[in-house]
């Protein structure tokens, strides 16, 4: 499990460089209460006995893919980022229509957050490589069970795409994109 969780987290850093370099927004979300007792969880978390508590260490982003000051990290209570964040609303205010997901873990928090994003309307891709689960017949599984929610491709090949596109217009004090020039 480990050696998954530290491959993917290098291909999650590659990816993440890429798109900071284009201006595509990098969003994570972390497993956190929003209470100190986690009376917030959802009932899944609860039975599972999952529990960060609201301010905990066990939230933070790892330091190879740390966000940046002005990158957003969403804390979740449930398995699925649609149903326990404001996921949905800042995808929408930032007329995002496509998402990259990565992430651990493949056949869970990852798997519901591809069919509850593709549900609401966006195009989920789903980087197969940058995913993680506890052993490989178990991210097989997944990554073959998810495909008909989702685009699926490897890092190196989503980087191959984006390093094709020039840059996104810089986001402005107003909330806009600047205007593409050309």
């Amino acid at each position: 499990f480990w050696d998954a969780c530290r491959a993917a987290i290098g291909k999650m850093a590659k990816l993440i460089d890429v798109c900071r370099q284009k201006r595509i927004e990098v969003i994570y979300t972390v497993i956190e209460s929003l209470t100190r007792d986690g009376r917030d969880r959802s009932l899944d978390y609860k039975i599972s006995g999952l529990f960060v508590p609201k301010g905990s260490v066990d939230a933070q982003v790892v330091d190879e893919i740390k966000p940046t000051e002005d990158e957003m990290v969403l804390p979740k209570t449930s398995c699925s980022v649609f149903q326990s964040t404001i996921l949905e609303n800042v995808l929408r205010s930032m007329e995002i229509k496509q998402v990259m997901v990565v992430g651990g873990l493949t056949d869970q928090c990852v798997e519901s957050a591809i069919r509850d994003g593709c549900d609401k309307g966006f195009l989920m891709t789903q980087v197969t490589d940058a995913c993680y689960t506890y052993g490989e017949e178990r991210q097989r599984s997944s990554v073959a069970q998810i495909k008909g929610f989702c685009r699926q491709c490897t890092t190196e090949q989503l980087i191959g795409e984006l390093e094709g596109l020039e840059p996104a217009p810089a986001w402005q004090e107003n909330g806009f994109r600047a205007e593409a020039s050309g």
